[in-house]
């Protein structure tokens, strides 16, 4: 019996957990104001409710933490994505804006603001850049073909939904992953190790101060809402590089 026990009950509690985290179950509020989020113990249990997209949302009703769930609990779970609505790419737009309609687009602008040298284009539309001179701000390294660079967005999109983001205007997020100041030229293979992480998760490897610095003045700029744990994180990084 013992044997049955130890093995049964695991595997239970996994599968009672992937269920409590389906993507499409929704917050309950009940009838006596507790939100519950899909891992709340008494989740199953509350029939008479309203529901909620977001814990945030329900929260914001007047809502309240159920007992023996805190604030943290919610957070790991709301960045693992399960909690909120699913980010997309074209929750942002459709890939780079070209909003005066001269064919450069908001890649190609960012590659021409930023190259120390005249750039060079693919044809005489000047719409792609081919060529130029980027120092990267990860590594202080020069680039000169356009075709190694990714341009990175220093607060990443995916990180942006999560922390607020989900909720702006669409006009608000596409100028989000548009804004020039948001936009950096770096390596492809550096852009694509940090993905969607935030300065307390991933750092580049030199310039770190600076990115960091630029990081949470476009946070602040965007009132974007970080957890209590990323604004010690960096509060602390940038007294260290002050």
């Amino acid at each position: 019996m013992r044997f049955l026990k130890f093995e049964l009950v695991p595997l239970f509690g996994v599968l009672l957990v992937s269920s409590l985290f389906a993507a499409d179950l929704p917050v309950k509020k009940s009838e006596s104001g507790i939100c519950h989020p899909p891992m709340s113990p008494w989740y199953e249990r509350t029939e008479h409710f309203d529901s909620y997209s977001t814990f945030k949302h329900c929260l914001s009703s007047g809502g309240r933490l159920p007992r023996g769930l805190s604030t943290t609990d919610v957070v790991s779970a709301r960045e693992t994505g399960k909690l909120e609505p699913e980010y997309q790419r074209a929750n942002f737009g459709q890939g780079w804006d070209d909003k005066n309609g001269d064919c450069q687009d908001s890649r190609a602008e960012a590659l021409i603001a930023s190259s120390t040298t005249q750039v060079q284009f693919a044809s005489k539309r000047k719409c792609r850049v081919v060529t130029g001179r980027w120092i990267s701000p990860f590594t202080g390294e020069v680039i000169q073909n356009s075709g190694n660079i990714d341009i990175d967005h220093v607060v990443p999109l995916a990180w942006a939904w999560r922390h607020g983001a989900e909720d702006w205007r669409d006009e608000k997020r596409e100028r989000f992953a548009n804004d020039p100041v948001n936009l950096w030229p770096v390596e492809a293979s550096l852009n694509r190790s940090k993905g969607a992480q935030g300065p307390d998760q991933w750092l580049p490897p030199s310039g770190q101060c600076q990115y960091v610095a630029r990081f949470s003045r476009l946070v602040k700029q965007y009132d974007l809402q970080t957890t209590p744990r990323e604004r010690g994180w960096i509060k602390k990084f940038l007294e260290e590089c002050r």
